[in-house]
C-alpha cells in the first residue's frame, strides 16, 4: 500500500461529498467537543484564580457558574437564530461582513481564527494537564506530550471528517457517561450526607489565604471560567457538514451540546463546595485538576477513577478537532474572498481543506512550544478571541434582522440582542481583567491578523489588475512580429539528461544556445570545457544540420568564484537586453528521481536556478523545465 494511502486513506472523489455529511450522533463529537470538553477546565480556570483565598474559594464556584450559564444560554438561543437565517454557514466572520461591513467582518475573521489556533493548544494542553495529574512522573514530558498529540490529530483530520468523527465517537459519549455518573453519585452521595460529604479519596490541602474576596477578584474569576463558553459557535459555523435538513439536524446538535454542558457545568458546581475541592497550582509538583479530585473524591482511584479520567483525557485531547473542522472552513471562505491565497479554498485528496489543516498544526504547535505547554499560561490569550467573535456574529444578527424583517423578525432581534448584549460585557470584563494577564496579546494579534488579510487582499487585486489590462478579455491576441524565443540550454556534461533538454530546445527553435559555467569542480572545470568544445561540432552541430535544424553554438563561462548561478544569470540577462523583441527561453534538463527519499540525496542546483531565474530573469526570460527520469529511454539519447 503505497504510504500516502496508508497514512491518509484513499483519495475520494469529489461526487462523494454528500457521503461525507455527518447527523447529530456524530456532530456532537465533531463539532462539540471544544464546548464539552471546556467542562473541564472552564471551571478550573476560575478556581486557579481564587487559588490565594484558600479553602474558601469552593464556595464562589457556584454563583460565578451560575453567570456563566446564563450568558452560554442567551449564547445558545441567539446562534439558533444564526443557524436558520445562514443555512449555509453562519459564521462569525460571514454574518459580520453581510451585515456589518467589510471591516467587522475581518475583526471577527481575526478574532475567530486566533479563537481556533488558541483552542488547539489550550485543548491538548488541558488533556495532557490531566495526565500528569494521574502520573506525576510525566511532568517534566509534558512539552513532547503535547506535541506528539498535536501531530496525531493532524493526521487523524487529514484523513476527512467522517473517519474524524469515528476516531472521537466512542470517547465524547464515554466521556459524557462517566463524568456523568460522577456528578449524579457525588449529589446523591451530598444529599445523603445533608450537603457535607466526606470524599474517598484524600483531598490536596488547600493553599493558604493571603489575600481577601474582593470585585477585582471575582470578575477575574469569571473572565477565567468564560473558557467554558468557547466552541459554542462551532455548530453555527459548520451547518453545510449535516444531513439534510442540514439548518434542523445542526440545531438538534447545538441544543444537545448545550444541555449536556450545562449540565456538567452546574454539577461541578454543586460538588465543588460540598467536597471541598479548589485548585491547585498548575505545573507545580502536587498539582491534581480538579476533574481528578472531584472523580476521586466521589468513586476513589479504583477502577472507575480510571476510566473517567481517561475519558477526561481523551476528550481534552480530542477536543481540538474542533477546530480542526472550523479553520479550514472559515480559510476556504477567506480565500474565496482573497484575504488569504487560493489554496485554502481548494479539498484535498480527502474533501478536507488541507492548507488550512496543516497551517492550524504548525501555529498551535508553536504557541505550546512558547508557553512549555502550560494550560493556565494560555487561558488569558484564550478568552478573548472566542468572545470577540460571539459578540460580532450576534451584532451581525441583530443588523440582520433589523434589515430583513419578516413576521418572527422582532422576537429573533431580542434573542439575538441580549446575546450580543451579553457577550459585549464579557468581552469588556474579560480584557480588562486579564489585560497585564497576557490578554493585551491578543488586543495586539487581532489587529495583526487584520491588516495580513487586508494585505493579501490587496495584492490579489494588484496581481488582478497588472495581468487583465484595460480592454484585454475582449480584444484580439496580436501575433504581430512573434518570433521563436532564443533558447539557452545549460549543459555540464553532454549526458542523456543535457541529450534530451538540447532535442526540446532544437524543436521549439532555430536560436539555440548550449553554455557551460566553468568551475573548479569535478563534473565542469576547464578539462571538461576543452573536451567538449573539441567534439561538440561531431556530435552536436553536424547531426542538427543533417536533420535539417540550425547548428547550436557552445558557449563557455568563467566563473572567477567557482559559482555557477551568478555568470549564467548574467548571460542571460545580457542575451534579453541584446534582443528587447524576443523571448529568451531557459531549458533546464533535470534529472527526476522516482523515490521520494531520493530527492535527499539529489542535487537541487536546477531548482535554485529555476527560482533565480523567475526572480531576476526579467519580464522577457521563460524557464521550461526538461525533466530526465531515472529509467527514461528518449531515441537519440
Amino acid at each position: 500500500m503505497p504510504i500516502l494511502a496508508f497514512l491518509f486513506g484513499t483519495p475520494l472523489r469529489t461526487d462523494e461529498q454528500d457521503q461525507q455529511r455527518i447527523g447529530a450522533l456524530r456532530g456532537i463529537p465533531v463539532l462539540g467537543l471544544d464546548a464539552l470538553a471546556s467542562a473541564a477546565y472552564g471551571p478550573e480556570a476560575a478556581l486557579t484564580v481564587l487559588l490565594a483565598i484558600g479553602a474558601g474559594a469552593s464556595h464562589y464556584i457556584a454563583p460565578i457558574s451560575a453567570v456563566i450559564i446564563v450568558v452560554l444560554l442567551a449564547v445558545y438561543l441567539s446562534y439558533r437564530q444564526t443557524i436558520d437565517a445562514y443555512p449555509n454557514g453562519g459564521g462569525s466572520y460571514t454574518v459580520a461582513s453581510e451585515n456589518l461591513g467589510r471591516f467587522p467582518g475581518l475583526l471577527a475573521a481575526s478574532a475567530l481564527s486566533l479563537d481556533y489556533i488558541l483552542n488547539v493548544a489550550v485543548a491538548i494542553s488541558a488533556g495532557v494537564g490531566a495526565i500528569v495529574s494521574a502520573a506525576p512522573a510525566l511532568l517534566r514530558y509534558t512539552l513532547p506530550l503535547c506535541l506528539a498529540i498535536l501531530a496525531f490529530l493532524t493526521l487523524v483530520n487529514l484523513r476527512g471528517i467522517r473517519e474524524s468523527g469515528l476516531v472521537f465517537l466512542l470517547p465524547t459519549y464515554l466521556f459524557v457517561a462517566s463524568l456523568g455518573l460522577v456528578i449524579i453519585v457525588g449529589i446523591a452521595r451530598a444529599v445523603i450526607a445533608r450537603g457535607h460529604p466526606a470524599p474517598i479519596a484524600p483531598l490536596p490541602t488547600p493553599m493558604p489565604a493571603t489575600v481577601a474576596v474582593t470585585g477585582w477578584l471575582l470578575m477575574r474569576s469569571f473572565a477565567s471560567g468564560t473558557t467554558a463558553m468557547t466552541g459554542v459557535e462551532a455548530v453555527s459555523n459548520g451547518v453545510p457538514l449535516f444531513r439534510p435538513p442540514a439548518s434542523r439536524t445542526a440545531n438538534r446538535t447545538l441544543t444537545a451540546i448545550i444541555a449536556i454542558l450545562i449540565a456538567l457545568l452546574a454539577g461541578i458546581a454543586y460538588l465543588c463546595p460540598a467536597y471541598g475541592i479548589v485548585a491547585t497550582a498548575p505545573g507545580a509538583a502536587g498539582y491534581q485538576s480538579v476533574l481528578s479530585q472531584l472523580t476521586g473524591a466521589v468513586f476513589g482511584h479504583g477502577v472507575l477513577y480510571v476510566v473517567t479520567m481517561s475519558s477526561v483525557v481523551a476528550v481534552l485531547c480530542l477536543s481540538a478537532n474542533t477546530s480542526f473542522a472550523d479553520f479550514p472552513r472559515l480559510g476556504r471562505v477567506l480565500a474565496l474572498d482573497r484575504y488569504l491565497p487560493l489554496q485554502f479554498a481548494h479539498p484535498g485528496r480527502r474533501l478536507v481543506y488541507t492548507t488550512g489543516i496543516v497551517l492550524l498544526c504548525a501555529m498551535a504547535g508553536g504557541l505550546l512550544v512558547i508557553f512549555d505547554g502550560i494550560t493556565d499560561r494560555l487561558i488569558p490569550l484564550f478568552a478573548v478571541g472566542a468572545l470577540l467573535a460571539f459578540t460580532m456574529s450576534q451584532w451581525g444578527m441583530v443588523a440582520h434582522w433589523r434589515r430583513v424583517g419578516g413576521p418572527h423578525a422582532r422576537r429573533s432581534l431580542v434573542l439575538n440582542g441580549a446575546g450580543a448584549v451579553a457577550t459585549s460585557a464579557t468581552v469588556l470584563v474579560v480584557v480588562v481583567t486579564k489585560f497585564a494577564e497576557g490578554a493585551w496579546i491578543t488586543v495586539l494579534v487581532i489587529p495583526l491578523f487584520m491588516l495580513f488579510f487586508l494585505a493579501a487582499r490587496h495584492s490579489h487585486e494588484r496581481v488582478d489588475r497588472a495581468i487583465a489590462g484595460e480592454g484585454t478579455e475582449s480584444s484580439p491576441l496580436s501575433f504581430a512580429g512573434v518570433e521563436p524565443p532564443i533558447v539557452i540550454v545549460p549543459v555540464r556534461r553532454l549526458d542523456r539528461v543535457a541529450r534530451k533538454g538540447l532535442q526540446f530546445a532544437i524543436s521549439i527553435s532555430t536560436e539555440v544556445q548550449a553554455v557551460l559555467v566553468v568551475t573548479d569542480d569535478v563534473t565542469a572545470d576547464e578539462q571538461c570545457a576543452r573536451s567538449m568544445s573539441a567534439s561538440w561540432h561531431d556530435l552536436v552541430d553536424v547531426p542538427a544540420i543533417g536533420a535539417g535544424h540550425s547548428p547550436v553554438p557552445f558557449v563557455t563561462l568563467p566563473s572567477a568564484y567557482r559559482e555557477f548561478i551568478t555568470p549564467f544569470l548574467a548571460y542571460v540577462r545580457d542575451v534579453a537586453a541584446a534582443h528587447p523583441d524576443r523571448y529568451v527561453a531557459v531549458v533546464i534538463p533535470e534529472v527526476v528521481e522516482r523515490r521520494w527519499y531520493d530527492v535527499l540525496f539529489a542535487s537541487h542546483r536546477p531548482a535554485v536556478l529555476k527560482a533565480v531565474l523567475r526572480a531576476r530573469g526579467g519580464p522577457r526570460v521563460l524557464v521550461v523545465d526538461a525533466p530526465w527520469h531515472i529509467g527514461d529511454e528518449v531515441a537519440g539519447c
